[in-house]
Parts: structure tokens; C-alpha cells; sequence
């Protein structure tokens, strides 16, 4: 083919896909912000039991059982659970493990007191845009997020965590 043929079709080319591509970008949804409403629980078919969490503050963390920083984060989300829920205040951790045996080995050892779901097939995580993990949403009495945090720092992001609770709750 010459050359000058062929910088013909490949401009052609990519001048008729480029407008599907910026299509099918712009129809993935973003990462919840603060102050969007959070995707109803129930609804997202999540393995496990969604409690009713009507007027809780509630922070939802998606982890997974090979992930070191998940695994430090435990003991402090027990400590916030314990300090908080009687407050009105809820933990559902959404376990982002393919394998239901990984998810409930990593549990033997940690066993916590707060929800655990799971979302085996990654869509509530590609939905919400999860890169890391562990990922946070603080959401608030009326369903919108009022924090969202990436990763787990140890002291500092429980000190993170507390502020944002305590705040929502105040409201």
C-alpha cells in the first residue's frame, strides 16, 4: 500500500471511531463525590444481608482479604465501630475478594462486629470507580457522602475517620 494511501485510511479511521470512544468514556459514571448521593445498598446485588440503614451515619469501606493495608485497618474500624454505633453510626465493609473462601479465611482471623458484604464480580466497585484498596464513604443520615478516602494510613486516617464521623453525627 503507499504510503500516502494508507495515512488516507488511518486518518479516516481514527476520525470515525474517535467520536464512539468519547461515547463509551462519557457513559461511565464518576466516583461518588461529596455531596452525591451513594448508590442504594439493597439494590446492588452484594452478597450478604443489606440491614436497614435508615438515618445511620455509615461508612462503607471495600476491601479485600490480600490486601496488607485492609488487613491494618481492621482493629481500628473494630475500635470506631464499638466507639460509635450506639450513636446511630454503621460499618458495612464490601469485600471486593472473587473468592468467598479468601474473603471468610481473612474473617476467621480478624472477626469483626460490623456488616460484611460482598461484591464477587466487581460491579459495585467498577460502578463507584474503586482504585484502591482500601477504599471509604462516609455517607450521612440522608444518603450523601461526606468524606471519601483512598487508602489507610494508620493513626492518621483513624484521626480522619473520627473527625468525619463525630461531624456527621452532629448533624
Amino acid at each position: 500500500m503507499r504510503p500516502l494511501k494508507f495515512l488516507a485510511l488511518s486518518v479516516l479511521a481514527v476520525a470515525l471511531t474517535a467520536p464512539v470512544m468519547r461515547a463509551a468514556k462519557a457513559e461511565k459514571p464518576a466516583a461518588p463525590k461529596v455531596g452525591d448521593t451513594f448508590p442504594n445498598l439493597a439494590k446492588e446485588r452484594l452478597e450478604g444481608t443489606v440491614p436497614d440503614l435508615k438515618d445511620k451515619v455509615v461508612l462503607v469501606d471495600f476491601w479485600a482479604s490480600w490486601c496488607g493495608p485492609c488487613k491494618a485497618s481492621f482493629p481500628a474500624l473494630k475500635e470506631i465501630h464499638a466507639k460509635y454505633a450506639a450513636q446511630g453510626f454503621a460499618i458495612v465493609a464490601v469485600s471486593i475478594d472473587e473468592s468467598k473462601d479468601d474473603m471468610n479465611g481473612f474473617l476467621k482471623k480478624n472477626s469483626v462486629p460490623f456488616i460484611i458484604l460482598r461484591d464477587a464480580k466487581g460491579t459495585l466497585a467498577e460502578k463507584l470507580d474503586i482504585q484502591t484498596v482500601p477504599s471509604s464513604f462516609l455517607i450521612d443520615r440522608s444518603g450523601k457522602v461526606t468524606m471519601v478516602h483512598s487508602g489507610y494510613s494508620g493513626d492518621e486516617t483513624k484521626k480522619e475517620y473520627i473527625a468525619a464521623i463525630e461531624a456527621a453525627l452532629k448533624k
